[in-house]
């Protein structure tokens, strides 16, 4: 499955709305049920609104009733596997279990997995607004 999910990320990028940066993004995700869901990173000249790929694809799947994922990939034309910002480990910490892996790649194929965990250790979560 890591195969097919890393092509469709790399094709999803295709898709990006990046006329600011030129960095477009691809995501895509597996839920439990089996269904694959794709992401773009979409941006808008007020840059704090815009939406990256990884984020893009798990609202999808959350606004579609999916609350189980099993494995994500995320590319983009970078040196190195390309790493997910700061707001998406969160989402992906929140949504993820911390053992589920992520698919960092470029176009080259150099690809990085690595667990949720790994992404952001020690992260902000529900429970620590709870008393």
């Amino acid at each position: 499955m890591k195969h097919e999910l890393i092509e469709k990320a790399r094709g999803i990028r295709e898709r990006a709305y990046v006329p600011y940066s030129n960095f477009p993004v691809g995501a895509a995700l597996l839920t439990k049920s089996g269904k694959i869901y794709t992401g773009c990173n979409i941006e808008n000249a007020a840059y704090p609104v815009s939406l990256c790929a990884e984020r893009v694809a798990i609202f999808k799947a959350i606004s579609d009733g999916e609350t189980e994922f099993v494995e994500m990939a995320v590319a983009a034309d970078t040196d190195r596997p390309v790493p997910p910002c700061g707001s998406c480990r969160q989402v992906m910490s929140e949504f993820f279990d911390a053992d589920m892996t992520v698919h960092l790649t470029n176009l080259d194929s150099n690809t990085m997995s690595v667990t949720v965990d790994e992404l952001l250790p020690f992260s902000f979560q529900k429970t620590d607004m709870e008393k």
